[in-house]
């Protein structure tokens, strides 16, 4: 058995014959079946069968294509890193974010890393908190930036932030000449609230009910950036993360604190075999750094 021999074999499965294999190899058609007839040989099974001039796999070549191709995935992410090495040097750095870091602070710190460490190369993407969880405790991604709402068993952690709700509003809205917004403030307000199984919704919630406050829901979201749009387009007002806010007030929102406290808190993720990375370290050092720079501008306004 030879890796030629499985190369020609995936491609006739994904390719779904003799003739396309060959051609996404650039090969011939009898080298195709010349190494097919050679790998059943070596494995003892056969892992076609031949009806009328067509390959139709048979159950245990069906079995056998599953380990191969889960092989060539394997290698095809061999390929990828050998890639970033060659052109970015030799290191690299995979961050995964929920959405209210992810478009704001998390862009800062990669711009101020990469000019201390411009030869890394760098992936971000910007997710649910637990699909974030989920790439790094499958060590797919080495640092996280999540809700405290996910579960921290598999993971490295420490505690990111905790920011105080503000409140969202259009110009000109009413609730904008309040220099703080209280519960009582919301009462059959259009309200675009985040989405149920968020912690921060919960305690806004208890808030809400404690003081006989019934916002009207016009939205649900996972995103406070989402929320900022939908407010900017006068949808209504909502409580978001300040770390979401960036960039809107030039726009035109209107952001007043809200008392009680809410407190939208995160976590930072690591992979157990990272977090003494000095890649991950320097990182992590960026992200605080614009981490603080949110929590000053908050006590300013």
């Amino acid at each position: 058995m030879h890796f030629r021999q499985l190369e020609i074999f995936r491609a006739v499965m994904i390719s779904g014959s003799a003739s396309r294999a060959a051609e996404l190899l650039s090969i011939t058609q009898p080298a195709v079946s010349r190494a097919l007839v050679e790998l059943e040989e070596s494995l003892g099974f056969s892992l076609f069968d031949r009806v009328k001039g067509r390959l139709v796999p048979t159950p245990e070549g069906q079995m056998f294509f599953r380990d191969v191709n889960t092989s060539f995935v394997g290698l095809d992410r061999l390929r990828a890193s050998a890639a970033r090495i060659r052109d970015f040097g030799s290191g690299s750095l995979r961050i995964a974010s929920m959405a209210a870091f992810g478009t704001t602070v998390v862009p800062k710190a990669i711009h101020a890393f990469r000019k201390k460490h411009p030869q890394i190369a760098i992936t971000l993407q910007v997710l649910s908190s637990s699909a974030v969880r989920d790439l790094v405790a499958n060590q797919q991604f080495d640092i996280g930036l999540a809700a405290d709402e996910v579960d921290l068993s598999g993971v490295d952690h420490r505690v990111f932030g905790s920011f105080p709700a503000v409140l969202a509003l259009p110009p000109g809205h009413p609730l904008a000449e309040k220099p703080v917004i209280t519960p009582t403030d919301l009462h059959g307000q259009p309200f675009i609230a985040l989405a149920p199984e968020d912690r921060a919704r919960h305690r806004i919630t208890e808030i809400l009910d404690e003081a006989g406050a019934r916002p009207e829901i016009v939205v649900e979201t996972p995103s406070a950036g989402t929320i900022c749009a939908l407010v900017l387009e006068g949808v209504g007002v909502g409580l978001v993360n300040p770390a979401a806010t960036d960039g809107y007030a030039q726009r035109g929102l209107i952001f007043r604190p809200f008392k009680p406290d809410v407190q939208f808190k995160s976590h930072l993720l690591f992979r157990p075999d990272a977090q003494k990375a000095q890649l991950v370290k320097a990182f992590v050092g960026e992200l605080l750094t614009f981490r603080n720079k949110v929590t000053m501008q908050h006590h300013l306004r």
